[in-house]
């Protein structure tokens, strides 16, 4: 089975009404992910949409309903991001000139064997030693038994 790491902004965009395409296309994938077991995510993503969704969003998802959702995902047995995780970070942004957050991401993926990660902000295709970004806006689920 193909374990997919899942980045905060696919989480916003199942969530985000305005933009209807986004939406649609994050919630196709995260059902497919539920369904196969293969979502995983970190602290650090489940952080970033609390607080994302509690402020960025229009209308602002309410404190209450936003907990729900991260609570939900604790059944992703989300990566906890520890000094190992940051010192993997460390390399990665070092070693692909990343920002450290999105070097904190890639390496919580690599943390838990994830083949895929789904990112829209991260490059379509690049890889990260074993794990290869997918935007969940370009292609969809079918990419797993590809």
């Amino acid at each position: 089975m193909t374990a997919v790491f899942v980045d905060t902004n696919v989480l916003l965009y199942s969530e985000d009404g305005a933009d209807a395409d986004k939406q649609s296309r994050a919630l196709v994938w995260l059902k497919e992910l539920w369904t196969r077991r293969c979502g995983r995510l970190s602290t650090q993503v489940l952080s970033e949409f609390y607080v994302n969704a509690t402020r960025r969003l229009k209308p602002a998802m309410p404190s209450g309903d936003a907990r729900a959702e991260v609570r939900r995902y604790q059944r992703w047995h989300p990566w906890q991001v520890d000094q190992a995780t940051i010192e993997a970070a460390w390399a990665v942004e070092s070693r692909y000139k990343l920002g450290f957050w999105d070097a904190l991401i890639v390496a919580a993926a690599q943390q838990q064997a994830c083949e895929i990660l789904l990112s829209e902000d991260l490059q379509h295709d690049q890889r990260f030693d074993a794990v290869r970004v997918i935007n969940p806006f370009v292609l969809g689920p079918e990419a797993l038994t590809s």
